[in-house]
């Protein structure tokens, strides 16, 4: 059997990684192919591209990377004649996926999605023609599932994979001297994304913050995790024109995650891993104007940070746009770094989020549904 996937972000390539993983371990001899990241390609996907060669946000940077990623559209095309997989999987990177998802269509190969669009915050009217191109598509949010529904999709939320991946590598007391993290130190991390915008129009803001944050309090330590695919130069560059030291960190995220205070953070799947991992946060999300104005048309929704959209509060601080300066957002963290009631609402929301995420071996059942659903080419 032959099984072609497609991810181009980091998120999706963990989840892609997750999922080859269960797939082979419900059939070693299946092949895998297509487009994704180092996750993916060590979980057993035989790469045609690398999605790090690729990986833009925000309409302006599309635009201006617009030829290359129809030259990749047309090779992941020409991969599907050459190979004729049992079944396409596209994961998250909807409008890019979709693309690849439709001419995978018309060639007669079925479409497996998985995290399809958010149609229940935006483009409401996209779940139409998803359902129309997609055999089958699995959600890992409840929350998504009605707008799709409506639209007559075959589509079901089987529990949400993060539950199964994010655990802490060690122990509280390994990782606290793996990372060189004294008794009296408070650790906060800064994870400004994976994408090259997310990190020159957040980086500054949480590095602004920090430096307030430490002249308040010495024995406050700033970590930043480097997600995959990330330039570290570019991290560098950043660190370089702050007076606040940061230590750039490779591995054991999940233990880093366990011991710290608090993070300052990107939106998207990290607050999710945070969440899971019992750490507060403060949560920003910046966009081109292009983007911006872009969205405030389309986008009607109360909160962007996934905690949050789970409990239908907006319980962690979210930051957008303007609203991302370093004043404010160190003013936010204060609230969650110490002691108190406001810092227990959280924790406790956050671990009231976490259980909507569903029983624990997601990428299994989805593994299965994608066998299943090839088995019927």
């Amino acid at each position: 059997m032959k099984i072609m996937l497609s991810a181009g972000e980091t998120s999706g390539d963990l989840h892609g990684a997750a999922l080859a993983r269960e797939l082979c371990a419900l059939d070693p001899t299946v092949s895998l192919i297509g487009f994704g990241g180092a996750e993916m390609e060590a979980a057993g996907v035989k790469l045609r591209q690398n999605y790090v060669d690729y990986n833009v946000m925000g309409i302006s940077a599309v635009l201006l990377n617009l030829r290359r990623i129809f030259a990749l559209l047309d090779d992941l095309t020409r991969l599907m004649e050459e190979e004729r997989p049992d079944v396409l999987v596209i994961i998250d990177y909807p409008d890019f996926n979709w693309q690849l998802a439709a001419r995978a269509k018309e060639r007669g190969i079925p479409v497996f999605s998985y995290i399809p669009p958010s149609a229940w915050a935006w483009r409401k009217g996209r779940a139409k023609s998803c359902a129309a191109l997609a055999d089958e598509i699995v959600a890992i949010f409840p929350h998504e599932l009605p707008p799709y529904e409506e639209a007559g999709a075959n589509i079901s939320f089987v529990g949400n994979p993060l539950i199964d991946t994010v655990h802490a590598e060690m122990d509280a007391e390994e990782a606290r001297h793996h990372f060189g993290i004294g008794a009296d130190d408070v650790p906060i991390l800064l994870m400004p994304g994976s994408r090259r915008e997310e990190i020159e129009r957040l980086l500054p803001s949480m590095l602004g913050a920090a430096e307030i944050l430490a002249a308040r309090d010495p024995a406050r330590r700033f970590f930043l995790p480097v997600a995959g695919g990330v330039d570290v130069t570019q991290l560098e560059k950043h660190l370089a024109a702050s007076s606040v030291t940061v230590t750039l960190t490779h591995d054991a995220r999940y233990a880093l995650m366990s011991i710290a205070r608090a993070a300052i953070a990107a939106s998207g799947t990290v607050i999710m891993e945070a969440a899971i991992m019992g750490l507060p946060a403060v949560v920003l999300y910046r966009m081109s104007a292009l983007s911006y104005l872009v969205g405030r048309l389309l986008v009607d929704v109360p909160r962007f940070s996934l905690p949050n959209i789970l409990l239908g509060e907006t319980f962690e601080t979210e930051l957008l746009q303007d609203a991302v300066q370093p004043d404010r957002i160190a003013e936010a963290m204060e609230r969650i770094i110490v002691d108190g009631t406001e810092r227990d609402y959280v924790t406790d929301c956050l671990a009231r989020a976490v259980a909507e995420l569903g029983e624990p071996n997601a990428a299994r059942r989805v593994a299965e549904k994608i066998f299943a659903r090839a088995k019927r080419t």
